[in-house]
């Protein structure tokens, strides 16, 4: 199962026996009783208050802390009623109960000598003591008590929110004073201050372990979210409007997370809007809602982002389980859609179930309260057996996103990508994972740093999740009222503060950068000495610093400490342009931060091309004779040459810079696993890079066999002339001498231009030529030397002599004369 459900608390397992040691078990053992225990309430700090009936038909309520995992019990009602709400003070000295007849033929004046349906109670219990009636009425009410912030001392006043069928919310302030034997009475029982909070509504959700409160107030075709805030100081304050386009005609009053009353509920529920807020402490806030939907065959459900969170999960029991990547909602192959045995919940059979607290389920008619997690077994199982692109993009979304970064997780879906680089067609996952997994490993540094770095390499998503149609609409963004608030609303207001002022494109790409790096590319030598190159060559310097980290293991990929003109451009463009991206949207975060952010950016991206090779290299059993010519390569060796010629086509669709020293191993791998004819078309076509590094090591350590020195003369040939000049000394053949006698004749010849030669008599050299033709050459090569042109300048025994001499000795070797 995809998602993980561990129970926290239930009432068979951690109730049921503590009631057998206290001889109330009898109750609880006939199935026509089944329903006697039940839970009404979870509390802010963890309790959680269930009731049950007594052997007498008494009616209990007990209270379980899942803390200290010890039942209490708090109160007794001599009857048998049936508890609709209840709920006890942070200090537990109070309990109010709200209850209705439980037999239909009891008489009023059985009952409290009460003539209404529904009695609403406060009860002094530290001791047990008084009762207060608070309502009497004919219509339900739900009672909440506020709770202040944790660790605070113990106070003398309590608050208690009281919200009626009627559909009104009202708060009663309640005081305390401490008599004799520490007894806790209510002072002025019968003068309790009370406040409107809100009225006119249709639906209602407690946020316990925030205390807030979302209502909904229905205005003609639209509704109107509202939020208020309730605060230790014993304040309360509407912060949050927001219009929805939902039309609510219900003429029942749906409540979510005010107590538990099964039987109500289910019925409600089948009338009532399903709607429920969720919140994160990042400053996160979303609806989610499901919509009735006139054909039979279709399930209706909206998401409304106030503010982007990460994961929301819709279910319908048998049906399907639709995991919402909220965070990323943008491409519907972001979200993972399941049906079937997949999208099973064994422990999730009854109705309803509610979210008391963040990533918590409450099956009420089970008595279980579950902690629920995603699964990151059957997410990789899921990523692996999966025959579509969707869900194979949404699995490697959510396993990086939700887990960030955990190594084992890493190497297994790295090990996936390799087992799987033909089979993805609607993207690649090389690039998917280094772009997701950068985002995952950066966004926590500052925030909002999350709306401008890429998290996908997609930027469209053409194809189709099977069995779901989804349509984007734009809402008009909330309105918020409040000053000197701290946390989630202070984030929530930041968060769409950027939403209204940001650029259509506010996430960083790659288009100017590869412009730029073209650009530079492509200009001539004399130009890249400018003040602008060496601060872009600085740049690159810093980032190579930070891989001086890697550590031993990082070293079983023989990757070479080598120059690399092209990559360590693009790395100090990448840093110079992202650095300006992010000053433009962070300059609160000041210079220093985001050179750090941005120099550890580049860094983890070449650690991370890194990683997938350390993998690739460890499941091959390679090591790093690899990089030797005098023998073939072997399957493995294959298999990483095809693999990182993957990474070379991710990095430059993305322009991505490369880890120092990869095209020589690639190289290296090339010349040892392919024919010669793939292998020079792969040079020709750019997949394979000449580097000087391996092309040394090529020429010095291959002998002159015929096939070496078709091999070698066909890399000397596809030089480019400044590597040329390096790297063709370290082959001493007659070959070889006699190409650089042809490029030194050519480059003089092009360096001449429009010069006119005197043609002097040159210097007579030590060998007598009477060779009209090369005489003439020759000359005019000793013209061209004389007037300062020089191209092998590092490379003195390259001149007009040495030409005369490659000349003749190749012209004796084609006629069979023996030179001397």
């Amino acid at each position: 199962m995809l998602l993980r459900l561990v129970p926290e608390f239930e009432l068979r397992r951690d109730v049921v026996p503590w009631l057998a040691a206290q001889g109330w078990a009898a109750a609880l053992d006939t199935s026509e009783n089944s329903s006697a225990l039940y839970i009404v309430n979870v509390e802010r700090n963890g309790k959680i208050i269930y009731t049950w009936k007594g052997s007498q038909r008494n009616t209990h309520i007990g209270l379980y802390d899942l803390q200290s995992k010890q039942n209490e019990h708090l109160y007794t009602f001599e009857k048998d009623l049936h508890i609709i709400s209840c709920s006890v003070n942070n200090e537990r000295t109070l309990l109010a109960v709200s209850f209705r007849h439980y037999t239909e033929d009891e008489t009023a004046s059985q009952l409290l000598q009460s003539v209404s349906k529904y009695l609403t109670l406060l009860i002094e219990i530290h001791p047990i003591n008084n009762v207060r009636v608070l309502k009497a009425v004919d219509s339900c009410v739900r009672v909440q008590f506020l709770y202040p912030v944790e660790d605070r001392n113990a106070s003398t006043e309590s608050r208690l929110l009281l919200v009626s069928e009627d559909k009104y919310i009202e708060q009663f302030d309640i005081r305390v004073v401490a008599e004799e034997e520490h007894k806790v009475v209510i002072q002025k029982p019968g003068q309790l201050p009370r406040a409107k909070v809100a009225d006119d509504l249709v639906w209602a959700q407690w946020d316990m372990m925030e205390q807030r409160l979302f209502y909904i107030v229905p205005k003609e075709s639209k509704s109107t979210l509202r939020c208020v805030q309730f605060y230790p100081d014993e304040n309360f304050n509407s912060i949050l409007e927001s219009h929805l386009d939902i039309s609510v005609n219900d003429t029942q009053l749906k409540l979510v997370n005010f107590g538990y009353d099964y039987c109500q509920d289910q019925d409600v529920a089948s009338k009532s809007l399903n709607l429920q807020v969720f919140t994160s402490k990042a400053g996160g806030l979303c609806v989610c809602c499901s919509l009735a939907c006139d054909t039979p065959d279709e399930i209706m459900y909206s998401i409304y982002f106030l503010h982007k969170d990460y994961y929301v999960a819709a279910y319908l029991p048998g049906q399907f389980l639709h995991l919402l990547n909220i965070q990323h909602p943008d491409l519907l192959c972001h979200s993972l859609f399941l049906t079937g045995e997949d999208a099973r919940i064994d422990t999730l059979q009854n109705y309803p179930i509610r979210s008391p607290l963040v990533s918590t389920i409450l099956d009420c008619e089970a008595g279980s309260l579950y902690a629920v997690s995603i699964s990151d077994s059957t997410l990789l199982q899921l990523l692996q057996k999966s025959k579509q692109d969707s869900e194979r993009l949404a699995a490697l979304h959510c396993a990086l996103l939700y887990f960030q970064h955990t190594e084992d997780l890493e190497m297994q879906i790295i090990r996936w990508i390799s087992e799987n680089l033909s089979t993805c067609h609607s993207f690649d996952p090389i690039q998917e994972f280094i772009v997701a997994s950068l985002y995952c490993r950066m966004c926590p540094e500052t925030q909002n740093l999350d709306k401008l770095l890429p998290y996908t390499s997609l930027l469209d998503w053409i194809g189709v999740v099977p069995g779901v149609i989804c349509a984007t609409d734009i809402i008009s963004l909330p309105v918020l009222e409040f000053q000197n608030s701290k946390g989630f609303w202070e984030k929530l207001n930041s968060n769409l503060e950027s939403v209204k002022y940001a650029e259509p494109q506010l996430h960083y790409h790659n288009n100017v950068l590869r412009r730029e790096w073209r650009n530079l590319s492509e200009e001539r030598e004399e130009r890249r000495t400018t003040a602008y190159l060496r601060n872009i060559f600085e740049n690159a310097k810093k980032v190579l610093s930070h891989l001086d980290t890697w550590d031993s293991e990082a070293r079983l990929v023989p990757l070479f400490e080598e120059e690399d003109y092209q990559q360590q451009l693009l790395m100090g463009l990448m840093v110079a342009q992202l650095k300006d991206h992010l000053m433009r949207h962070l300059q609160y975060v000041g210079k220093k931060k985001i050179d750090q952010i941005v120099l550890d950016y580049v860094a983890n991206l070449l650690s991370l091309i890194h990683r997938i090779m350390k993998e690739v290299w460890r499941r091959y059993q390679l090591h790093s004779c690899v990089f030797c010519f005098d023998e073939r390569g072997s399957a493995g060796e294959f298999a990483v040459f095809h693999i990182m010629s993957r990474i070379l086509e991710a990095a430059n669709g993305m322009c991505m810079p490369l880890p120092p020293g990869f095209h020589t191993l690639h190289l290296g791998l090339g010349v040892r696993c392919l024919p010669l004819h793939t292998l020079l078309h792969y040079i020709d076509i750019g997949v394979l890079q000449l580097t000087e590094t391996c092309v040394r090591k090529l020429l010095k350590d291959l002998d002159d066999t015929e096939q070496n020195e078709k091999l070698k003369l066909s890399i000397v040939m596809r030089l480019p002339e400044a590597l040329g000049q390096k790297v063709r000394q370290f082959w001493n053949h007659p070959i070889n001498a006699n190409l650089i006698a042809r490029k030194y004749v050519k480059l003089l010849l092009e360096n001449l231009g429009n010069r006119q030669c005197s043609r002097s008599i040159p210097e007579r050299f030590s060998v007598p030529v009477e060779f009209l033709p090369l005489n003439y050459l020759t000359s005019m090569l000793t013209e061209i030397e004389n007037q300062g042109v020089h191209p092998y300048e590092k490379q003195d025994h390259v001149n007009a002599r040495f030409v005369e001499e490659m000349a003749l000795k190749h012209t004796m070797t084609f006629l069979g004369l023996k030179y001397s």
